[in-house]
């Protein structure tokens, strides 16, 4: 099992920023994937009110009924999906949902498709309940290479269970289109394969493009899709930890038993915070999405303009996923060399293309205010032009 490199970058960022401080500088920070805003104050004061009324107990495993039927409410409005209490499990964020859903469905040796490039922690949850991730390519729009998908599926011998579709994704900031998800999804249709539609980045979408739902293109595919998604990037909540799933009853059945002999249950506390994001003033989402919108264009703007980086417009998230290996000489050989090195010499913290299933490119995270955007931008210019 991999640690997460996310955090191990962060550990080291936070080693390197703690010396810096001491001389007035520091570390510009563009590595864990965290909204750099504040949880709004009706969220932050609806957890107070469930301290202070003693919400504090235990819970059911899957949630409380109120906020499974804010969820329900949620998925109606947002994604034009019908469901009821029952197919509904809230977790602690959406990372615990994905590993339960694994251990709901892997036996040893089962097969889960992984397109790259993928979020850190997906190969290895499939490792954690001993399947075997299936890495499928992409194509240069950073989507998946459907001809690839069939050719991974045709050559494993093992039953595969499972897909992820990240949309939007994660590092890429890539966005399916309608037609894009219809081919995937009957190739899963046509194969038996459960789809895990992991839409915690929805609500990041910028310009014309537009989110769908697997799950809302026929009853059929309802029946095959784990929808997950959760409050933490959307109403920076995450350490609140709350995510949630949506599928067919008989799955969030055995997911809540999971959950029952696991964790418990989710904080009671943040279930009721999480309550009052879905239910209350959505303002803040919206404010959040226009500032992420003008960050994607600068740091899209500074990226193309460096030589040797080779960059698409992020449609959605607050990601943006550089090929930098036009960049790799006898001194900088791979994106962990080059993201090393950059946090050592440049003082900014990215993380490498590795991480994610491809050596040539690294991560910038932009939910970052905009002077450190400028500042960490300068820094990565200069270092680039110094290799």
């Amino acid at each position: 099992l991999e640690a997460s490199p996310t955090f191990a970058l962060d550990s080291k960022a936070n080693e390197i920023d703690i010396e810096l401080k001491k001389q007035g500088d520091y570390v510009v920070r563009f590595g864990i994937g965290q909204p750099d805003f504040n949880t709004p104050e009706n969220i932050k004061e609806a957890g107070k009110r469930a301290i202070d009324e003693n919400k504090t107990k235990y819970t059911p495993a899957a949630g409380i009924g109120e906020l499974k039927e804010a969820i329900v409410n949620k998925f109606k409005k947002d994604n034009g999906l019908e469901y009821e209490p029952a197919n509904i499990m809230a977790g602690i964020g959406a990372k615990q949902v994905l590993d339960t859903i694994m251990r709901a469905f892997i036996n040893p040796g089962d097969g889960v498709l992984v397109p790259k490039p993928y979020w850190v922690s997906y190969t290895q949850q499939v490792v954690l309940s001993d399947g075997v991730p299936l890495e499928v390519d992409f194509k240069d729009d950073l989507k998946i290479d459907v001809d690839n998908l069939k050719k991974v599926i045709s050559e494993f011998n093992a039953p595969i269970k499972l897909i992820i579709i990240n949309s939007p994704n994660n590092p890429t900031g890539a966005v399916y289109l309608k037609e894009e998800l219809e081919e995937i999804a009957q190739i899963c249709l046509d194969n038996g394969i459960y789809i895990i539609a992991d839409e915690v980045y929805e609500k990041f979408i910028y310009g014309d493009i537009s989110h769908h739902s697997i799950a809302g293109f026929s009853q059929e595919l309802k029946d095959l899709t784990i929808t997950v998604n959760a409050v933490s990037k959307t109403y920076a909540m995450t350490g609140w930890r709350i995510g949630y799933c949506a599928a067919d009853k008989a799955i969030i059945k055995q997911m809540s038993k999971i959950q029952g002999q696991s964790p418990s249950n989710p904080c009671s506390i943040a279930q009721w915070a999480a309550i009052e994001a879905m239910e209350g003033d959505q303002g803040s989402v919206e404010l959040m999405r226009n500032e992420y919108e003008k960050r994607r264009n600068y740091v899209y703007d500074r990226l193309k303009s460096i030589d040797g980086i080779e960059c698409g417009l992020p449609e959605g998230a607050f990601y943006a996923f550089p090929k930098v290996s036009g960049l790799y000489n006898d001194r900088v050989k791979t994106s962990d060399d080059f993201s090393g090195q950059l946090l050592e010499e440049g003082r900014v913290a990215v993380v490498p293309g590795s991480a994610f299933g491809d050596d040539r490119y690294v991560r910038i995270s932009y939910a970052a205010s905009m002077d450190k955007i400028v500042d960490g931008m300068d820094r990565i210019e200069k270092f680039c032009k110094g290799l």
